[in-house]
């Protein structure tokens, strides 16, 4: 039998080729960079020939790379739905679901017991950590994210899409120092979530306001954290319309009528083989028929 690399080996390929970059590699295996970076090398070697484009703080699969992940990536697969079955409770079924904090608690939680109530045996370990694309198939079973589009090594379907609001306090409208239409940001501090930056500046062009500027920009990574800053009157925050109306919070308002339509919407994603597994395809099933927009 051919001698094959270091299985730590093939993960650090996997990681790497995956997000990009060494540094958020190493931060998911828990290894330094200097670490992860000699592991990469030491496959390289055993391979042959390099794998990655290096650029500035980043590392591209080139060619060769391409075609080595789209090889393993299904048999890796394959073997982590193995073990997991022999790992598994035979009287439980278990999904490993990573999902954002906000849409969990508006969206899933309210609603699961329903789920529960039909499929009892099906329980769900629901991680909130980032990179949770780059963790399908490495601790992850599906995952539930916000972005423009999904790679289409993945399985993906659309869960929602929406638009664009200008969250604030109620007392935001009132007084003379209300904000009454768009340009009066310029006037606020606006609050934006990391991952979605882009948000402001698409709804400031929208609304015919491209070169609009605010006081001052906070940023934020939860969604929750957000949405009581904004009811405590410490700035706009820009998000979905759906995440001040499932707020169900009277101190929270969307500021003006103004209709823009997001770039980002609300995907499930998993590997294509994880949908043979019963837990993932119970809940999948059960999410777009219980939770998901039907026009999305």
């Amino acid at each position: 039998m051919r001698r094959l690399p270091p299985l730590t080996a093939v993960e650090a390929f996997v990681q790497v080729a995956q997000l990009g970059s060494v540094k958020a590699a190493a931060e998911e295996l828990a290894l330094s960079s200097p670490a992860l970076s000699r592991r990469i090398q030491a496959f390289e070697r055993f391979i042959g020939r390099p794998l990655f484009d290096r650029r500035h703080q980043a590392m591209v699969l080139n060619s060769d790379g391409e075609q080595l992940l789209s090889r393993i990536a299904p048999p890796l697969d394959a073997l982590s739905v193995a073990i997991d079955e022999m790992m598994g409770d035979a009287d439980l079924l278990r999904l490993r679901l990573s999902t954002q904090p906000l849409f969990a608690a508006q969206r899933i939680l309210p609603i699961l017991p329903t789920l529960r109530a039909r499929y009892p045996e099906l329980h769900i370990d629901i991680d909130t950590q980032p990179y949770p694309l780059a963790r399908l198939g490495e601790g992850i079973d599906a995952a539930i994210v916000m972005a423009r589009e999904i790679d289409p090594a993945f399985y993906s379907r659309r869960v929602a899409h929406g638009r664009i609001a200008a969250i604030g306090a109620s007392t935001m409208k009132e007084g003379p120092d209300a904000l009454r239409e768009p340009a009066d940001i310029a006037r606020a501090t606006i609050l934006v979530h990391r991952d979605m930056a882009e948000l402001f500046t698409h709804w400031r062009e929208a609304v015919g306001e491209p070169d609009l500027e605010p006081l001052a920009i906070d940023h934020f990574d939860s969604g929750p954290l957000m949405l009581e800053a904004a009811a405590q009157g410490l700035g706009v925050a820009f998000m979905l319309q759906e995440h001040v109306e499932l707020a169900h919070d009277s101190r929270l308002i969307n500021l003006f009528e103004d209709k823009v339509d997001s770039s980002y919407s609300y995907w499930f994603a998993s590997r294509r083989s994880a949908l043979s597994k019963k837990a993932v395809r119970l809940f999948h099933d059960w999410l777009f028929e219980a939770v998901a927009d039907p026009e999305a």
